[in-house]
């Protein structure tokens, strides 16, 4: 059985307005996904703007999450990168820190073929002794790991699972045939958790719960019982939110709703910028009609 299970949550990285990392407004995400009953969080992940934040910013962040998180849910560091070298320095980082896992993005723009992913995943194995999530995203990186590459990456047992964002939820299924049984199949899109639940994932990492913790596991646990009426039902509630979550460049809507909320700043890093108008006026209405501005558990 696989402890990564449930929802992880895809943290942001608030900004303070001189462009510094709002450490308040982050330690405060983290508390509220605590309290929202997620399984895990993911710090510096590609939705916490990982290729614009600094070496130091990237490890302080890792750092504070585990000790905020005290123990409380699981801390899967974001330690991709292109370079193998750099990843296996994050991931050394965060084992010394006390991050439960590391989540392993693709080798982006590069595009190693199926030999040279199965050396980079392999190396950075052999380099820290620490529990690796692959992250598939091909719509990012330009490659895709294909069912039985990650086979042959996951015969490492420090491999123990997969982000799938490579937008077929019945992929899962020959997964499940190539690897062995531990191995957590984690959806990679809100969009798809359901599909892919259906097709017996063990959880999904998350944007929207940066928004409905509380509603994100609703949903899991809907689907992990079995009762697809329900997740069906909650799918279909939170549907307009978590497709305009994604109408601009992720994670521009979710910062811009989080400050709606109160929560934290929506500024961006460049290349990124906050959404258009019509993105923000979307938000809203998808808001409202959630009664996300009430202040009530989401």
């Amino acid at each position: 059985m696989t402890v990564f299970k449930g929802v992880f949550t895809a943290l942001v990285t608030p900004f303070a307005p001189d462009g510094s990392i709002d450490e308040t407004a982050f330690a405060a995400l983290i508390e509220r996904q605590v309290a929202g009953g997620v399984a895990g969080i993911i710090p510096v992940g590609t939705t916490g703007e990982s290729p614009t934040i600094t070496v130091a910013e990237h490890h302080r962040l890792i750092e504070q999450t585990v000790q905020i998180a005290a123990g409380r849910v699981l801390v899967v560091a974001g330690c991709g990168s292109n370079d193998t070298a750099t990843a296996i320095s994050h991931m050394r980082h965060a084992k010394t820190v006390g991050a439960d896992a590391a989540l392993i993005v693709a080798p982006y723009y590069n595009k190693p073929n199926p030999r040279a992913l199965v050396a980079h995943f392999t190396a950075l194995c052999e380099a820290v002794q620490l529990p690796q999530i692959v992250y598939n995203i091909p719509g990012r990186t330009g490659i895709d790991i294909s069912p039985e590459t990650f086979a042959e990456i996951a015969t490492h047992p420090n491999i123990v699972g997969l982000k799938d964002s490579a937008g077929d939820p019945s992929r899962t299924v020959v997964h499940r045939r190539l690897c062995r049984p531990d191995i957590a199949l984690l959806a990679g899109d809100d969009q798809h958790a359901l599909g892919f639940g259906a097709f017996g994932t063990d959880g999904v990492v998350s944007v929207l719960s940066n928004i409905m913790p509380e509603t994100c596991v609703a949903l899991q646990n809907a689907i992990a019982t079995g009762d697809f009426a329900t997740a069906r039902a909650i799918n279909a509630r939170v549907d307009v939110l978590q497709r305009t979550l994604f109408a601009e460049p992720n994670p521009g809507p979710a910062k811009a709703l989080l400050s709606m909320m109160g929560l934290c700043s929506d500024r961006m890093r460049l290349p990124l910028l906050s959404p258009a108008h019509a993105t923000l006026d979307a938000l809203r209405v998808a808001a409202v009609a959630l009664d996300l501005f009430s202040g009530a558990p989401a």
